[in-house]
């Protein structure tokens, strides 16, 4: 999809319960406090090639070691934080998200993996007391500003969940009820099309193409997710989320998930979340470290699995904590 969101804006309310807290916030390139260049001004401006030690941050907060930036990003973050009433889950996370490339995000229990994950597509607006502030854009263009369609927003960054959850619907309304929504399937047999592309897409389409009228909850659950998929991408988003897609398969099936992953990410950015050190190996191109709150280390999957730069992202991928 080429929506365009409209001009961004440095700080803004989001809608329904979360919302940037109104701070000033630099726009990409300019980082608080003055660090990068032992400059005293309140913004200093840095470059996007930049190391991620010469990234500014918070007091208390840590500047994550590796290259955060991406040669061609897709989605950036830049400073953004999360509260949760008075308690802040995630510090100062700056990450690019790069194209056809899968990111896995690693780190224990707690250290704010999802919650960062649910700001690349505003998630986070339906908890109450959330609020979300810093900068983050798809395309250039910034998803908090208040001229942006949230829904808009959740099409062009789509999600697959942890359960799979299709809808009390049959295959076929599982696939092309949001389409239909953002007005894509105007007629039956752009809607048939639709259905068909995106089941093939996810690898489904041989194993139900005879009975798109059943319920998608009769499905199994491997085929469950990987329906869930095709509806991700049947609105043609540019980014696809996961949130620890496979943790409720069984081997064999999650597999089949992570050749998918593999074949789907020509086309698409891909983030997944997992608590699995060694599919995040397996399927991804760049893994960011976190640990209570903060992006500790990024880099290339395989340098940060055999030669990690961070001792807390050496003890965790060694098992001595997490």
């Amino acid at each position: 999809m080429n929506t365009t969101f409209g001009q961004a804006r440095t700080s803004h309310t989001a809608r329904n319960t979360c919302s940037l807290d109104g701070a000033r916030v630099p726009p990409l390139g300019i980082q608080p406090n003055g660090y990068a260049g032992g400059l005293s001004s309140p913004w200093t401006r840095v470059s996007e090639n930049a190391s991620s030690e010469e990234l500014a941050r918070e007091e208390g907060s840590h500047v994550a070691i590796g290259e955060v930036f991406s040669k061609n990003p897709r989605m950036t973050a830049r400073g953004v934080n999360v509260d949760f009433g008075e308690k802040r889950a995630i510090r100062n996370i700056t990450l690019d998200i790069g194209t056809s490339e899968v990111t896995a995000i690693i780190g224990p229990s707690g250290c704010g993996k999802s919650t960062f994950l649910r700001c690349l597509n505003r998630m986070n607006d339906t908890i109450d007391g959330c609020r979300v502030s810093g900068e983050i854009r798809l395309d250039g263009e910034d998803i908090y500003a208040k001229s942006v369609d949230v829904v808009e927003v959740r099409a062009r960054v789509g999600m697959v969940f942890q359960k799979p959850n299709p809808f009390p619907k049959s295959i076929f309304d599982n696939i092309i009820y949001a389409p239909r929504i953002h007005g894509m399937a105007t007629d039956k047999a752009t809607a048939e099309e639709i259905v068909q592309t995106s089941l093939e897409k996810a690898g489904l389409w041989k194993e139900v193409k005879d009975s798109l009228n059943q319920p998608g909850t009769a499905l199994s659950g491997g085929q469950q997710q990987r329906l869930c998929i095709a509806r991700a991408i049947s609105v043609r988003p540019e980014v696809i989320l996961m949130d620890e897609p496979c943790s409720a398969l069984d081997p064999i099936t999650t597999a089949k998930i992570e050749e998918l992953i593999d074949e789907l990410r020509e086309n698409y950015a891909i983030v997944i979340v997992t608590h699995s050190m060694q599919q995040a190996a397996r399927v991804s191109q760049r893994t960011a470290y976190f640990h209570l709150g903060d992006l500790i280390e990024v880099g290339e999957t395989n340098q940060i699995f055999t030669n990690p730069k961070h001792k807390l992202t050496g003890d965790y991928i060694t098992g001595r904590f997490g």
